[in-house]
């Protein structure tokens, strides 16, 4: 008899080599057995066995008698695994304070701060190269939200999303019912469209990962003004909130 692969590969995940499930298992079918049945019966080499057992024992997965011959004893799989993941705990925590100790004060001296997980982008123009930039990188499924499309938007956009409808992408786009009707049939050339009242906001969802949501005006400390703002992140958690709305709001917009 044999255990499943699923059981193996748990197993080797926790770090046990190939000859220490063949004789680990061995040992968990027969009940107790001398190190050469075991060999025989695990197919183990002999002139390996004893290392093999020697490493079950001192990871707690075996135990042996003191008669003669010896005779070795698996110990219950959920005792063994407890008492690996106590081992694995205990060098993770050490590996943790040496790394941490060593590494932490060279870090500091650089400066370095950890990049957010998510961007504030102002400026309509630095919005404009951002949205071109997830337009560009999707490879997928692009999803654009615009409550009001200007006429020179379309056209600087155009030539990038047919080139994505090209390549096989899905472009599905949500615009305000006022949008010109020549806008809308451009668009159609290369999406599926769908026209809503009421549209305040908007944004663009590239591959379910990659999102920025227009805000509206907000102050820009820097010039002491009011600017285009919106929020920008590679966060597959913040793309899927997004895009359920976007869903939700894509349900009852015109076709």
């Amino acid at each position: 008899m044999e255990i499943s692969d699923k059981a193996k590969k748990s197993m080797e995940s926790l770090g046990l080599t190939n000859y220490e499930i063949r004789v680990y298992t061995s040992l968990l079918f027969a009940g107790s057995n001398t190190a050469s049945e075991i060999s025989k019966k695990s197919g183990v080499p002999y002139s390996k066995i004893y290392d093999v057992l020697n490493s079950l024992y001192v990871r707690g997965w075996i135990y042996s008698d003191n008669q003669r011959p010896q005779n070795f004893f698996p110990k219950s799989p959920s005792n063994a695994v407890e008492a690996m993941m106590i081992e694995m705990e205990n060098n993770l925590r050490s590996n943790k304070n040496v790394i941490i100790n060593e590494l932490m004060p060279i870090y500091e001296k650089t400066g370095l701060k950890e990049k957010p997980d998510i961007w504030v982008v102002s400026g309509l123009y630095n919005i404009a190269i951002k949205v071109t930039e997830i337009i560009q990188s999707t490879k997928e499924e692009l999803l654009i939200a615009i409550p009001k499309i200007p006429e020179n938007v379309v056209r600087s956009i155009q030539p990038v999303l047919r080139e994505l409808f090209d390549k096989g992408v899905k472009i599905i786009i949500l615009a305000s019912d006022e949008t010109n009707g020549d806008t809308v049939k451009a668009m159609s050339r290369v999406a599926e469209v769908r026209l809503k009242n009421d549209m305040f906001g908007g944004g663009v969802i590239g591959d379910s990962k990659h999102v920025l949501i227009l805000l509206g005006e907000g102050k820009n400390d820097v010039v002491n003004s009011y600017d285009t703002i919106a929020i920008w992140a590679e966060h597959t958690g913040l793309a899927s909130f997004a895009k359920d709305y976007f869903q939700y709001l894509w349900q009852d917009a015109k076709k």
